[in-house]
């Protein structure tokens, strides 16, 4: 983060893709919803600070709930709103179709300038890609 994106030579954007069931989908959709009100990336620190075991109910809407307000979610009502509707299934399914047709199939995986990295890695591997990028687009890497 401090080499890259604080520099301006990488922008992060995040995609859902929900493969491991209903708790998978349950919780792209409420971190949709704190997106909608600012906070994204704290809620999403709060769902993956921790390892977590599928479908056993740590995801369950009560539970995302409380991630929510812990994560300084400022209105629950209408995040509750915005988890359940139409708008953030759609925008959860986009994601999932961006994905498959960039070749994803499993998380996590990331693309640096279109180049896929799959899978947890260590961050020289991140580090690399991006520097890669950086020298063939004409970019020194700083």
């Amino acid at each position: 983060m401090r080499t890259h994106v604080k520099k301006g030579s990488l922008r992060i954007e995040w995609r859902n893709f929900p493969i491991f069931g209903r708790e998978s989908e349950d919780a792209a959709r409420a971190a949709w919803a704190a997106g909608r009100q600012g906070a994204f990336w704290k809620f999403h620190d709060r769902l993956y600070a921790a390892p977590r075991e599928r479908d056993t109910g740590e995801f369950s809407r009560s539970e995302l709930i409380a991630h929510a307000e812990a994560a300084g979610v400022a209105d629950l009502d209408r995040f509750r709103e915005d988890m359940e509707s139409d708008q953030a299934r759609q925008a959860v399914e986009r994601d999932r179709e961006e994905g498959y047709v960039l070749g994803v199939t499993s998380t996590p995986a990331f693309l640096v300038n279109g180049i896929p990295i799959l899978g947890a890695q260590p961050t020289e591997v991140f580090d690399r890609a991006v520097r890669d990028a950086l020298t063939r687009s004409g970019k020194e890497a700083k």
